[in-house]
């Protein structure tokens, strides 16, 4: 009860921030009470999302934890019982035919295009 009670206090700036996006929002007619309300539900909304973002931030902090200790804590493999895969590339990314891909398909379009508009003409 006592960390809900703790994390149930909402900051000065998330206040001022939302009764800055209250009163952005305002109608006309709308009396202050009215007003008050929405910026106490926006606050609402501000510290979910921060408590949402939180979390996530922890889950994310712990599976990298975890990424960053499963090579440490895993046997060296000897050589002969490392797999060997000749099929895949070492680094796709430095594959040179796929880098002149988007350029032929590009010169090939606009030649149809110039072809199309010469045949209509």
């Amino acid at each position: 009860m006592a960390k809900a009670k703790a994390n149930a206090t909402i900051s000065p700036e998330t206040q001022q921030d939302a009764m800055r996006v209250a009163k952005a929002t305002q109608k006309p007619g709308q009396t202050k009470a009215q007003t008050k309300l929405i910026a106490q539900g926006i606050e609402k909304g501000i510290a979910q999302y921060k408590k949402e973002q939180k979390a996530k931030a922890r889950e994310q902090d712990k599976a990298r934890k975890k990424q960053q200790n499963k090579p440490s804590s895993a046997a060296p493999v000897k050589a002969s019982q490392a797999p060997v895969d000749d099929l895949t590339p070492a680094e796709p990314g430095l594959d040179k035919s796929y880098s002149s891909l988007p350029w032929l398909l590009l010169v090939i379009s606009w030649i149809g295009f110039i072809g199309y508009i010469l045949v209509r003409a």
